[in-house]
């Protein structure tokens, strides 16, 4: 770049003087802030001005907020990332036909201190929450969301192996050897006396 603006006439000094403006338009979009969005402020507020309780038993998570002035079927409830609880809801005033009519027949508000906007809480859900088991109920201006806990793993049982008795196979004639016995005081084939005769003795 500087041999091209040397090209067009200029001189060092101009040169250095080009590359400094350069340098200080960088350094300024560096330092320049990054605003957060309209939406990102909103949900923020949102989530500091609802209220909410968490409650952990043996085998659920409970989640209580307050949300007053809604129905049912303003509340919504979902989950985000596979993990993250999001309960959001909406208050709005009433109707810009209602506030004309307010208007012609001489009412006017005094004071305005119901709280009015979106409503939004986010939740991280724990590792052993149960995805699938998710419901949520909603009476006199309170929803209560029940995540119920997944069942802790069963130990796993060692293996047992079991040892068997095995005979040595090969050449020998491979089986036990067999032996006589005689019990103490009993007599050989040929002393066997037969039918109370004596026994015949050899000459």
């Amino acid at each position: 770049m500087e041999m091209a603006l040397k090209d067009m006439g200029l001189d060092s000094s101009m040169v250095a003087a080009i590359y400094d403006m350069l340098d200080v338009m960088d350094d300024t979009s560096e330092s320049k802030p990054q605003h957060p969005s309209r939406a990102y402020i909103r949900d923020t507020k949102a989530m500091k001005a609802t209220p909410a309780d968490i409650i952990e038993y043996p085998k659920a998570y409970h989640f209580v907020l307050d949300m007053p002035g809604l129905k049912s079927d303003q509340i919504r409830v979902h989950l985000e990332d596979g993990n993250l609880l999001v309960v959001s809801g909406e208050r709005r005033r009433e109707k810009e036909k209602e506030k004309e009519k307010e208007k012609e027949d001489g009412v006017k508000y005094i004071r305005m201190e119901r709280r009015f906007g979106k409503m939004l809480k986010k939740f991280i859900l724990p590792e052993n929450a149960n995805k699938e088991k998710i419901c949520a109920t909603y009476q006199d201006g309170v929803l209560s969301v029940v995540v119920e806990k997944s069942p802790p793993p069963e130990p796993k049982k060692p293996k047992v192996i079991e040892v068997k008795i095995g005979q040595h196979e090969g050449g020998g004639g491979g089986g036990e050897a067999s032996q006589e016995v005689r019990t103490e005081g009993s007599q050989g084939p040929a002393d066997t006396e037969k039918d109370g005769q004596e026994p015949t003795k050899t000459q």
